[in-house]
This record gives structure tokens, C-alpha cells and sequence, in this order.
């Protein structure tokens, strides 16, 4: 970003190089790149920082299967290695924790077929999960390598075990994020101030308060919230370019070691985090009456999770949690500088994959700005779900 970016303004506004519409896990890396970079930005949040779906509780990072190897599935994959890193680093520049844990995890199996196909994936992961000198595993077992985790019972043909799965504190990660996007002096942060007002042609929003902004970009990264107003944007859409999802989950108090891994079945996670706290999840609801309350799903998920792990029968529910995620078109995510208005560009959808690749998403809108080659997936381009979103009907 040049001086050519910088915005022209009048009496009584404000401006910034960048200004990136929400505080979620998506805007918050993108801060954080946009402020090691030097950029004048202003972060603004609705509510608070984190408190929409990336506030939630389950943090399971999970590798798509190693089968019919795509740029998709290699960028996933290089993206969940970076991050081990990545996070790393930011504990140590905020002295905080994000509950971070390459755990792995765990697949019953119990049908036979399902064994027949783990065992092709088990040599496709060999081929396919390096890195350097590194090698990640999916292994086909005859037991759970811990007694109990799951119950035997459930996997009659077997288990999965792959070792490239992790988990993070999803309320942990964006603690850390925030606390380092504060110690960059590029960045304001402005919360519980919506936007009210957007005007794509003077490059201008208004706020709550009243308060006019200039920007010279615009990343919306405001997660479901972003698709009506990219709508707005788009000329010949047929359907919206994405809708909210409702997710359903619980934490639970358990005596659980912290280092188990991830177990997943039919939709369903179970996921052991750090200070005795197993976090259950989740459902995935198109439609709802209440966005933001629990039902009867909830408990058939935690019924469900308490049959794989008897254990957990006895643990306390601590907190029962719902919130909406947002879901592109075309399922990926929904990045990239908007056709018909440039200086405006999407950082949203994820959907279920969010944390594990936010980082080298928002990285990406970065580089797009700066005028720099992005490498992404085609199909997480913005022009790739608006061309879906014509062809809709």
C-alpha cells in the first residue's frame, strides 16, 4: 500500500490506510499482518473482540482426508503446519496461552468397509502428509491406544489414528491475538461501535456513534454478517454469497488428560483441552428459531459423546454454547478484493476450518493490498462464489 492508498478526507473525518470490519479470528490475523507491516489501521468490532462464532468452545484443527490430493487440501495442510508456529510466537511475545496442542486424533471404524477405505487413506497420508523431514501418520488400529478414549466398543473394525490433528483454545487464540494487535502502535482498535453506514464509491463508513472514516481499503471480515453487505456490492447475484450456520456445544469439567487425542464420529467431536475441560461439539443447523440458545440438539450430541466415552457420564456440563458461523456459497472460504469495487476486500466463510487456516488467509488479503502475488486455492477466490452465486437458482 502506497500513498496512492491513502484516503482523501474532509473536515471532521477520520481515516486510515486500512480499516477491516470485524473482530473475529479472520480480522484479528488480518490486523496483526496489517501492523507488522506498518499499516495505519483501525479494527472495528461490533460487540467485543471474539465474541461471535470464533468465542466459541470446541478448537479442533482437522486435516482434510489425505485421499485425492488437492491445492486445497496441500494449502490446509501447510497452513495447520505454520501454525504451531505462528502461535508459538505469539505466546511468546504476550506471555499468554492459546491452549494449543498437536494432539491428533481419533476415528472409530465400525464397519468394515470403513477399515478397507482407512487403509487406502493409510498410504495415501504416507505419500501425502510430509513435510521436509517430517511425516505425518494416519494409522489404521485394532484398539485405542488409551483404554476408555473412545470405548472399545465403538470402533468393531477399528480406529484411525492420524497425527497431524490438533486443537487450540479457540477463546485462548483470540486472546492472544488481541493482546498483540494492542501492542502494535499501526493499530486502533475500536469495539461495541457497529457500522452503520457504508458508502463503497466516497470509500467511507459510518459508525453508531456518528463517527465518519476514511479508509483507503476495506477488508469485511464481520464472518455471516459479511454476506449481506457483499451482496449489496455485487451485481447479478441469483442467491446470497453465503448464510449463517448455527453451532451447537458444550464444556464439560473432567479429570481428562489434556494430551489425548481429538476423537471424531459422524459430525461429532470430542475434544480434551487443557485444566480438566472437555469441550463437545457440534451441530450444524441451517435453520433455527434462536441463533444464540441451546435445545435438545445439544444434549443428543452430549448423549452421543458420553456413549463413546462412558467416562464423561459423570462430568460436569460447565457451559452450553451456540452461535452462528458463516458458510460461503460454495463452502470454502471468501477471499480476495471484490471485483466491482477493488478497495474492498473479503475475509470471511471458513465455515468449520476457520482457525486452522486464518492466518494464512488474512496473510493473503495482506499481500493482495501490498500488490503482492497471493497463492490461494481457486475456489476460495470472491470472484469464484460470485460466479456461483450468479449461476444459482
Amino acid at each position: 500500500m502506497g500513498n496512492a492508498d491513502k484516503p482523501a478526507t474532509v473536515s471532521g473525518q477520520s481515516s486510515t490506510e486500512l480499516l477491516i470490519v470485524g473482530g473475529g479470528v479472520m480480522g484479528l490475523w488480518a490486523a496483526l499482518h496489517a501492523g507488522q507491516r506498518g499499516i495505519p489501521t483501525v479494527l472495528v468490532d461490533a460487540g467485543e473482540i471474539g465474541c461471535g462464532a470464533s468465542g466459541g468452545l470446541l478448537g479442533a484443527l482437522m486435516p482434510h482426508m489425505p485421499d485425492r490430493w488437492s491445492e486445497k487440501k496441500q494449502f490446509q495442510f501447510e497452513a495447520l503446519l505454520s501454525l504451531e508456529d505462528e502461535i508459538a510466537t505469539l505466546e511468546a511475545e504476550t506471555g499468554l496461552s492459546a491452549g494449543y496442542r498437536r494432539c491428533g486424533r481419533l476415528i472409530p471404524l465400525p464397519k468394515p468397509h470403513l477399515r478397507t477405505i482407512a487403509l487406502r487413506h493409510e498410504q495415501d497420508a504416507e505419500k501425502h502428509w510430509t513435510h521436509g523431514a517430517g511425516r505425518f501418520h494416519w494409522h489404521v488400529l485394532d484398539n485405542p491406544p488409551r483404554p476408555g478414549w473412545p470405548a472399545v466398543e465403538a470402533g468393531g473394525s477399528g480406529f484411525v489414528h492420524d497425527t497431524l490433528a490438533a486443537r487450540v483454545s479457540p477463546r485462548g487464540l483470540v486472546s492472544v491475538l488481541a493482546a498483540r494487535v494492542r501492542q502494535l502502535p499501526a493499530v486502533r482498535v475500536l469495539t461495541r461501535t457497529e457500522v452503520t453506514a457504508f458508502d463503497a464509491v466516497a470509500n467511507t463508513v459510518t459508525l453508531q456513534d456518528g463517527i465518519t472514516i476514511a479508509f483507503g481499503h476495506c477488508i469485511v471480515s464481520a464472518g455471516f454478517r459479511s454476506f449481506p453487505f457483499l451482496d449489496g456490492l455485487t451485481t447479478g447475484l441469483s442467491a446470497s454469497l453465503g448464510q449463517p450456520v448455527k453451532g451447537q456445544a458444550a464444556l464439560l469439567r473432567a479429570d481428562i488428560d489434556p494430551a489425548l487425542p481429538v476423537i471424531f464420529r459422524d459430525g461429532l467431536y470430542i475434544v480434551a483441552h487443557e485444566g480438566g475441560r472437555v469441550a463437545i461439539g457440534s451441530t450444524s443447523e441451517n435453520s433455527f428459531a434462536d441463533p444464540f440458545v441451546t435445545d435438545a440438539q445439544l444434549d443428543t450430541l452430549i448423549d452421543a459423546a458420553t456413549d463413546l466415552v462412558p467416562a464423561l457420564r459423570q462430568a460436569d456440563v460447565i457451559e452450553r454454547w451456540a452461535g452462528l458461523r458463516p458458510k460461503a456459497i460454495d463452502r470454502d472460504p471468501m477471499i480476495g478484493a471484490h471485483p466491482e469495487h477493488p478497495r474492498i476486500v473479503a475475509l470471511t466463510g471458513g465455515f468449520k476450518v476457520s482457525f486452522g487456516l486464518a492466518h494464512r488467509l488474512a496473510a493473503a488479503a495482506l499481500a493482495s493490498l501490498a500488490g503482492e502475488k497471493i497463492d490461494l486455492p481457486a475456489s476460495f477466490a470472491l470472484e469464484s462464489h460470485i460466479a456461483v452465486a450468479r449461476r444459482s437458482t
